[in-house]
């Protein structure tokens, strides 16, 4: 027959040695799930980081084409000719630079979505990964 503690710390010391805690998770293979993670992370930003270098050297070159326009247009209009075929030339130049306009905002959506896709999908799939793991860890540890 088990003898009674006889002070509290034996009374605590006999509670807690009758628990059983739950094991750890193998914190080796936690260390590297983390260590993935950070490395996806670090690709994903390269991944936004390029596509925002490639959309700033597309807006200089969009923009270097647009003032070569500018000038053309206006060596244009400083030709003699009648008003209303002036005005019919500048309507022209207008709606040109207008469409040129819409082309140019239209590409530089393309670039920030195809480089912000990019990278959410490489996010994406490493947040499924490190579910799975995680999971898997915390299912070995409860063995």
């Amino acid at each position: 027959m088990a003898r009674s503690p006889k002070t509290p710390h034996e009374a605590f010391t006999a509670a807690f040695s009758e628990m059983k805690m739950p094991k750890a998770p193998d914190m080796e293979a936690l260390m590297a799930t983390h260590r993935r993670n950070l490395e996806v992370l670090a690709e994903a930003n390269r991944l936004a980081m390029e596509g925002a270098q490639a959309m700033l050297k597309r807006q200089a070159e969009l923009a270097q084409q647009a003032m070569g326009a500018f000038t053309e247009g206006l060596q244009e209009l400083s030709k003699a000719e009648a008003p209303s075929a002036r005005a019919a030339r500048q309507a022209k130049l207008m709606k040109e630079a207008y469409e040129r306009t819409v082309r140019n905002s239209q590409e530089m959506m393309d670039l920030v979505r195809r480089a912000n896709a990019d990278a959410l999908n490489l996010l994406n799939r490493r947040i499924g990964e490190a579910m799975e793991e995680v999971e898997t860890l915390l299912t070995k540890a409860g063995t």
